[in-house]
């Protein structure tokens, strides 16, 4: 589940107005709805905690470490480079889809494909047209 998927999730459970957590969470509606569409996600890692206590959970699981591999990819590579990383992560979470790992194996697991996804990246660079690539 993304962030935003598990949001929605356990502000439903907790029966929550998304207008009530954002007041609970000093932020505002806009920002609860657009976190729940996916559309951003926090910036200040001290916002996970805040809505994690509100809603009973443990920050590190509101969190959700495949966005910011997400995000990274589009910084790194620009919306092109986002899509790609949104849509591994899609493809390899199908894959155990109804199995059975332990957390922290599917966790490495993740772990091992995103720094395959950099490697592949870096390894591709010299075949990108001059212009094509994101400088840092």
């Amino acid at each position: 589940m993304t962030f935003g998927e598990k949001l929605k999730h356990y502000r439903l459970e907790k029966g929550l107005k998304q207008t009530e957590l954002a007041k609970l969470a000093g932020l505002g509606l806009n920002t609860i709805s657009n976190y729940e569409l996916g559309k951003t996600r926090p910036k200040d890692h001290k916002t996970y905690s805040v809505l994690a206590d509100i809603l009973g959970l443990d920050a590190d699981y509101l969190h959700n470490d495949n966005d910011d591999f997400v995000d990274a990819a589009k910084s790194a590579y620009g919306s092109r480079g986002k899509k790609q990383a949104e849509q591994l992560m899609e493809d390899v979470t199908g894959l155990f889809a109804g199995g059975e790992m332990a957390d922290e194996d599917l966790d490495e697991f993740m772990r091992a494909v995103q720094d395959a996804y950099w490697l592949a990246k870096e390894a591709n660079k010299k075949y990108a047209r001059k212009g094509h690539t994101k400088k840092s």
